[in-house]
């Protein structure tokens, strides 16, 4: 799961790791309702500050308009209403399309900054002027993709940095921190888009409660496959899987390493928690369920052979928009499951 400490991992066990008010001054009554719509359009102007959740408060003489910010969270901010000018972490796959973490980014327009763990154009990152670095926080004031090796560069260019917790959190808490910040830069984030979101993720996670409620026996397993071995996550260590517990949700819980976060576990050996429904990791990085077809022991397990095989959105989209689907869809599979473990 990607909540794994990126300072003290290896690539594959980092792979395998894997929160409104309205913006301007009121209009006075004589009314400059012109002036008003113009400074909407543009964006909240003057001061800015921002609390994020390392506790520190972020300050600029004028809101930030040149946005960085890792991929997922600048597409959480798009949802929000709010662009980025520059991205880092998977932005495009091979073939030039939009990485699942992307979300509803238009990777073509914004400057990709580097597009894998561990690589960060920093001169590029200097040309983009930017006010401000938006990331993820999967480890206590640690800058979720920025390079450790490049952190002092990338500070020195002056743009004050913001991180969220995708960690110690939940799916609500993280999707209001991500509306908090993107209001805080200008967004409206009370447009009908966004409130109909909402609408949907509360129903979606009704359902999941009421899902895990009828089916109180059926056991899940978070998965992650790398060629040598399989990775079984423990749900309460990230926002996702935590929330899923919370609304009800039974998971395998692994003997995990040292981290705290995952156990490994050779192909051998991957048999070794019963699981009705298998949710494996979808990060492009990692491998899916059709790479491993081939290994006799992926194959004999209970879940595969039903066919009780799910993605999971290791690292979500911390939207509303985004999700509702990925409570929808397990939802689904918990109502439909049979008891194969």
């Amino acid at each position: 799961m990607p909540h794994a400490r990126a300072s003290h991992l290896s690539r594959r066990g980092l792979l395998a790791v894997g929160g409104a008010i309205g913006v301007g001054a009121a209009l006075t009554a004589c009314g400059n309702t012109a002036a008003k719509s113009e400074e909407k359009a543009a964006g909240k102007t003057g001061p800015w500050s921002f609390k994020d959740d390392r506790g520190k408060t972020v300050k600029a003489k004028t809101t930030p308009k040149n946005i960085v910010a890792f991929t997922g969270t600048a597409a959480a901010l798009h949802d929000f209403g709010v662009e980025v000018k520059g991205v880092f972490g998977p932005t495009k796959t091979a073939d030039g399309k939009a990485d699942v973490q992307a979300g509803d980014l238009d990777v073509n327009k914004v400057k990709i900054l580097g597009n894998a763990y561990d690589k960060f154009n920093v001169e590029a990152y200097v040309a983009l002027q930017p006010d401000v670095l938006v990331t993820a926080m999967w480890e206590k004031d640690k800058l979720w993709y920025v390079p450790e090796a490049s952190t002092k560069k990338i500070l020195d260019v002056g743009a004050p940095t913001v991180a969220l917790w995708a960690a110690e959190t939940t799916v609500p808490k993280a999707i209001q921190r991500h509306a908090d910040l993107a209001e805080s830069l200008g967004a409206d984030v009370r447009t009908k888009k966004v409130t109909e979101a909402k609408t949907r993720f509360e129903k979606a996670a009704e359902r999941l409660r009421q899902a895990a409620k009828a089916n109180p026996k059926v056991k899940v397993m978070i998965g992650s496959a790398s060629p040598d071995l399989f990775y079984v996550s423990l749900a309460k260590m990230s926002a996702d899987t935590l929330y899923f517990q919370e609304l009800g949700v039974k998971f395998v819980e692994p003997k995990v390493d040292a981290a705290g976060f995952f156990e490994s576990l050779s192909w051998e050996n991957v048999d070794k928690y019963p699981a009705d429904i298998i949710m494996m990791d979808n990060r492009t990085a990692v491998l899916q369920p059709a790479d491993i077809k081939d290994k006799p022991t992926w194959t004999r397990l209970p879940a595969v052979k039903a066919g009780q095989v799910i993605p999971r959105t290791t690292e979500p989209i911390y939207s509303y928009d985004k999700c509702a689907p990925i409570l929808e869809d397990l939802a689904e599979a918990i109502e439909k499951a049979k008891k194969v473990a």
